[in-house]
């Protein structure tokens, strides 16, 4: 694939070990750098030494912690391309990530697609696993299914609903707000098993969570943010009824025809199916 047709950006604040192994599995699989831009909202740790040493095809120091949204839109609009891949930094990737999630995203019309995921502890062999899971479930799709952790977005969504809301006060729920308008304009999104990322679990989040004395379980964002959906409790409650259902229906047939899922969560070292 010409690595034009895509760009790659992320959005770090400090947990610079984490930064350095996405972008060490990065160049592992033979990604160019060139079309990656980073956005650091402000680290104090040796983050901006490290990304400084890289040659990257975009990096912005913001002074201070402006949030995801804000970071994700100057990523986005520093290199732009037909498709955009947003992700955390606490990932590692798999071979041809780029170029199965794309192409399935063609292939079916999508116009937001997310990979499939294993989240938790690294005690295993990521790279044997996802080159396996991505052969054995590449005809997988959950249409309709679309996640945070990494979305390649196309050009047209940004002509069509616009960018991410640029609130810093948000915290994390830039995504919601976002999905919502996708949903809401009828734009076609899945989750694949041609694609897989291994991710460690939100550790920015953790850390902020940490600097303000919440605990773990605790939400970072303002927990009223949910009024900017401009939805009834009524409408809130039946959609989360939906999407649950809808869950558990895809990862009831996922086990029965792949003895495995999109979605999986390595405890104890074992994996827990989603």
């Amino acid at each position: 694939m010409n690595s034009s047709k895509y760009a790659i950006t992320f959005a770090c604040y400090n947990q610079v070990e984490y930064t350095r192994q996405c972008i060490d599995s990065m160049i592992q699989q033979g990604n160019d750098l060139s079309r990656l831009v980073v956005i650091d909202n402000g680290s104090t740790d040796d983050t901006r030494n490290y990304l400084q040493s890289i040659p990257l095809g975009g990096l912005i120091f913001n002074q201070s912690n402006l949030g995801c949204g804000v970071a994700w839109n100057q990523g986005a609009l520093t290199l732009q391309a037909e498709w955009t891949i947003i992700m955390n930094n606490d990932v590692l990737v798999s071979p041809e990530w780029i170029e199965n999630l794309i192409y399935t995203a063609e292939k079916n019309n999508l116009k937001i697609i997310s990979p499939a995921l294993i989240e938790g502890s690294l005690d295993y062999d990521f790279n044997t696993f996802s080159s396996d899971a991505s052969k054995k479930m590449k005809g997988c799709l959950r249409t309709g299914d679309r996640h945070a952790v990494c979305l390649a977005v196309h050009q047209s969504v940004w002509m069509d609903i616009g960018y991410f809301q640029p609130t810093p006060k948000l915290l994390g729920y830039e995504d919601t707000l976002f999905f919502h308008e996708a949903d809401k304009a009828g734009i076609a999104t899945g989750m694949t098993g041609a694609s897989w990322l291994h991710h460690y679990g939100s550790v920015t989040q953790s850390a902020m969570k940490q600097e303000r004395g919440l605990k773990e379980k605790d939400g970072l964002a303002y927990r009223y943010n949910y009024r900017l959906l401009k939805q009834s409790w009524l409408e809130r409650k039946l959609k989360k009824i939906r999407k649950k259902n809808q869950q558990k229906e895809w990862s009831e047939y996922e086990l029965e025809i792949y003895d495995m899922t999109l979605h999986g969560l390595r405890i104890n070292n074992e994996f827990s199916w989603q």
